[in-house]
């Protein structure tokens, strides 16, 4: 049986608790991904896919409901905890690759590894080489950021986004600002990870092509996942 990644049971999401203007944007999402699997998260805008995105990231809490990941009850974890389960367990490939323009390609993958020991090495200088190679951007490494394409950048996020050797990459439209030929490339790339280290990956998109290039598809409408 494949380890299990992620599970979320009756989750919820409500805002502005107790006020006449209170809203529940998730509706009962029961959801589980696991190791190594390859799952897109489609829906029209509006549906909750941005905020079931950003519960499942950590970066928000249901209201209601659990989430586990790799069978911890996040719902048990104080916010420190949860910082560095973020930090150690989930990778985000972002639509606009939110590099540092002022940076190397180097120097923006070594960012989370700088955040979390806190200083340089030669070690961090290595890994974020090696990751550079893997997606195909050795020769790019001492490029300012700001000097690359668009899909070179965003294959800089891609490797800024497993510097810290992830089970979970949740990568939220992450071609939807690249021309097809790059859409394409980045997210073969992606799918190549996958492949390659046993990555799970979690994709919102709006491009039902590369939807189903996916292992699985789950729709999201009205916060409800359809059956």
């Amino acid at each position: 049986m494949a380890e299990e990644i992620l599970r979320l049971e009756k989750v919820c999401k409500a805002y502005n608790i107790g006020q006449p203007s209170e809203v529940e944007v998730l509706h009962d999402i029961d959801l589980k991904l696991e190791h190594g699997e390859f799952l897109a998260l489609i829906g029209p805008s509006g549906s909750g896919k941005s905020t079931l995105l950003n519960i499942v990231g950590l970066l928000d809490r249901p209201t209601s409901g659990r989430l586990t990941i790799k069978g911890q009850d996040t719902g048990m974890l104080g916010d420190t905890e949860i910082t560095h389960l973020r930090g150690h367990t989930i990778g985000f490939v972002f639509q606009y690759h939110l590099l540092i323009s002022a940076f190397t390609a180097r120097e923006n993958v070594m960012m989370p590894m700088l955040a979390d020991r806190g200083f340089a090495s030669a070690e961090i200088e290595k890994r974020a080489s090696d990751l550079l190679a893997q997606v195909g951007l050795q020769k790019f490494a001492n490029n300012l950021a700001t000097n690359m394409s668009g899909g070179q950048q965003q294959r800089v996020a891609v490797a800024r986004a497993l510097a810290m050797n992830p089970d979970l990459v949740l990568a939220d439209e992450p071609t939807g600002n690249l021309d097809t030929k790059s859409a394409d490339a980045v997210f073969e790339l992606m799918r190549q990870v996958n492949r390659d280290s046993g990555t799970s990956f979690l994709l919102v998109t709006h491009n039902l092509d590369l939807a189903r290039r996916c292992d699985r598809i789950i729709e999201v409408v009205d916060g409800r996942i359809q059956p």
